[in-house]
């Protein structure tokens, strides 16, 4: 098995940790009997750990290697598991596995993409960037998919889906141990690695292209298996379907991205205007699905926002590959994530203003607001150089 390949399984499973989550919200809800608040609280209790971990991971993978942090990180993501496994009537243990969720991933994608990259060396242009987005995005589609199955048609559905995640990420720690380190003791002083960093982020196509753009990669995702379901619920087997739609939408952002190669090959940058304007067709669709009502439309929907989800990854990380130096990859690629997980906001502003506005008028909203991000992106494009 390839290094590489390892490396990305170290990253899928620790992302499937980190989602399989979405699906068992139905669980918690209706078998635990928490409330929405409760439920709604104890999801967005991931991001609490994850923002921090994304940049004490990042820093210290620069420093000391990247398999030193994943594996720890592979650890404490089956721990998460298990305190989730145990705490199914435990308001407490719930918010603490979440938090173990989050931190885990925060201190894995940073370092686990600058791992998968530096271990693609020779691969051509772009290969790195488009492993690790494959990666992420088969762990965050993988994850709810199986979790929803587990949950929906075995026995204990707030165990089982977390003993098999622990099961699978002891199996990849395995095959992790011996992939080989990529980091090299460095010659550079920290004050001018971080002043190449800086002048990474200044430059015109972090700031006008890739930190607007960023948000809405899971700002796009979380609308397809987060809102969608709530404005049209799915009948017969909720939590198998809430399990889908994320697989749907997360896996059509993996089988993307030979496009977004294609695309990214004959013009850099190309592929970010591009799932830009698939994120505005997806909004539109899902405004348009609201309106009628009509279930069958969350599966287009769900494809739709799930290829702009997967451009989006994959161009901002190709940005950021090319952008910074390989010493910093880890710190620009953990900047990154920060921007990306903003996205995770959308569904509780729009559960805020979905309370005053239609919610196919705020997905409207939504889609316009893109629309113009997306043709100030495009102006940005042909702006070369730093601002």
């Amino acid at each position: 098995m390839r290094p590489w390949l390892r490396a990305g399984a170290a990253v899928l499973v620790v992302g499937w940790g980190a989602n399989q989550f979405s699906p068992l919200l139905i669980v918690y809800r209706d078998q635990e009997h928490l409330s929405p608040a409760v439920v709604t609280a104890i999801f967005g209790a991931y991001v609490v750990g994850l923002v921090p971990a994304l940049f004490a991971g990042a820093s210290v993978s620069d420093r000391l290697g990247r398999r030193r942090v994943m594996l720890p990180v592979l650890a404490l993501s089956a721990a998460a598991s298990v305190i989730l496994l145990s705490g199914a009537h435990s308001i407490g243990l719930l918010f603490a596995g979440r938090l173990a969720a989050g931190i885990a991933s925060g201190a894995a994608f940073g370092p686990g993409s600058a791992w998968i990259k530096e271990l693609s060396a020779g691969a051509g242009a772009g290969a790195g960037a488009r492993r690790a987005a494959m990666s992420l995005s088969a762990g965050f589609g993988g994850g709810p998919l199986v979790a929803g199955v587990l949950a929906q048609w075995l026995p204990a559905p707030a165990v089982t889906p977390y003993v098999v995640h622990v099961a699978v990420t002891a199996v990849v720690g395995v095959l992790v141990w011996r992939v080989p380190e990529t980091v090299r003791e460095r010659d550079v002083p920290g004050t001018v690695r971080r002043r190449e960093l800086r002048r990474a982020l200044a430059t015109r196509e972090f700031r006008w292209r890739i930190a607007p753009s960023a948000p809405l990669i899971f700002g796009a995702a979380t609308t397809s298996f987060a809102i969608m379901p709530a404005l049209l619920p799915v009948p017969g087997a909720p939590v198998a379907a809430g399990g889908a739609i994320a697989g749907l939408t997360l896996g059509t952002g993996v089988l993307v991205q030979p496009l977004a190669r294609v695309l990214e090959r004959k013009r850099a940058g190309s592929v970010l205007t591009v799932g830009l304007v698939v994120v505005v067709g997806g909004l539109v669709l899902a405004a348009l699905a609201a309106a009628v009502q009509l279930v069958i439309l969350v599966v287009p929907t769900a494809i739709l926002l799930g290829a702009g989800y997967g451009m989006l990854l994959v161009g901002g990380l190709s940005g950021i590959e090319a952008l910074a130096e390989a010493d910093d990859l880890a710190t620009a690629t953990a900047v990154f994530y920060c921007f990306a997980y903003a996205g995770f906001a959308v569904p509780y502003l729009f559960t805020a203003v979905n309370h005053v506005v239609p919610g196919s008028v705020v997905l409207v909203i939504a889609a316009a607001a893109v629309a113009v991000l997306a043709a100030v992106t495009t102006v940005s494009a042909r702006s070369a150089g730093p601002a």
